[in-house]
Order: C-alpha cells, then sequence, then structure tokens
C-alpha cells in the first residue's frame, strides 16, 4: 500500500485545520492515502465542531497564553473534545472514498488506528496500549474520578490509546466522513 507522507509544516491553528479539511475535500478518489504531521505557530487550542465557543473559552481559562491573547481557539472539521496543542505530536489520516479503512464503521477505523498507533509507541520503547472496552460489572466496578465533558486528554475513551502502568490517555482522534472519504486528526 503506498501512503504520502508531506512535509511537516509549522502554521497557525486555524491555517492547520483548514489544510485537513481541504485535503479531504479535494481529495481525489484515485489518490493514495495521506498523512501528514504538523507543528503549531503558538499558543493553540482546537475543539469539536459540535462545541459551543463559549464552554471552549470557559475550559481554557487562565491557561498559558490566554490572557495576553495569544492561544489561538479553532474550531475542527471533526468532532471529539477540547485538546491542548501546546506540548502534543498532531496528525492528521486522510483516506480515500473506497479505501478499505474508510468503508468501516467509525469505531472500528479508530480501533484499527490506534491498535497500530500503540504497537508503533512499544516499538520506541512506551508502554502504551489501545484501550478496551469496559467490563460491565457492578460487584467490581470502581468510581473513576469526573473528568470534565469534552476536554480530550481528561480521560480515555474506548480504542483511545492509554499509558499500559498508567491508564492515564496518551493519544486521542477523531473523524470526519465525507463524500471525498476519510479525515482522522490525531494527538499525541
Amino acid at each position: 500500500m503506498t501512503l504520502h507522507v508531506l512535509p511537516t509544516r509549522t502554521a497557525g491553528a486555524a491555517e492547520n485545520m483548514a489544510v485537513d479539511f481541504m485535503l479531504l475535500q479535494r481529495y481525489p478518489a484515485s489518490a493514495a492515502p495521506r498523512f501528514r504531521h504538523y507543528q503549531w505557530r503558538g499558543p493553540a487550542v482546537t475543539f469539536g465542531y459540535a462545541q459551543k465557543i463559549a464552554f471552549v473559552r470557559e475550559q481554557v481559562a487562565g491557561r498559558a497564553g490566554e490572557s495576553d491573547g495569544r492561544l489561538e481557539l479553532c474550531r475542527r472539521a471533526t468532532g471529539g473534545g477540547i485538546v491542548d496543542h501546546r506540548q502534543d505530536w498532531t496528525y492528521a489520516l486522510v483516506l480515500p472514498r473506497g479505501h478499505a479503512l474508510e468503508e468501516v464503521r467509525a469505531t472500528q477505523s479508530y480501533r484499527i488506528v490506534h491498535e497500530a498507533l500503540a504497537a508503533a509507541l512499544r516499538d520506541q520503547g512506551v508502554p502504551a496500549m489501545a484501550k478496551a472496552a469496559p467490563v460491565a460489572d457492578p460487584e467490581t466496578a470502581e468510581t473513576a474520578a469526573p473528568a470534565r465533558a469534552n476536554v480530550c486528554f481528561d480521560r480515555a475513551e474506548i480504542h483511545d490509546v492509554i499509558h499500559e502502568i498508567t491508564a492515564a490517555k496518551i493519544a486521542g482522534a477523531a473523524q470526519k466522513r465525507n463524500k471525498h472519504g476519510l479525515l482522522l486528526q490525531g494527538s499525541i
């Protein structure tokens, strides 16, 4: 399988999000999957398309760069929670319509990508795994600490990449599907 790996670029939040969406919208059906890693020109936070900006502003209040106006806020074309990009490694994977991974259910494409990502992290010495579905046993279930709703790295959801020992979330992603294919935006 051919994978087009695009050059790493540094840009502002709006440009990074626009490039990802443009790669999905202008994707030729005959093209190979595309992967790009990118960096952030300054402090940035992105949030899923369904989130309200007032909620996002409330959640990021007081973060470095927010008080002086340097913290960029930008809505993603994909869903998901609030992601702080000041210390992450961000990527986008774009699959054309008809690609095998584009044709499976969203939960399955998410699982497949995160299992591969966890394997790559393990190869680098990071004890990582994709989070399995929780076991529904009320007798042994522990009460999890409350997490802020819609803040991506506050808690791990099924198929997120977690640290094998601490169970802390170390990677997540969100998807956008349309008639052109699949955009998966991820953060480690």
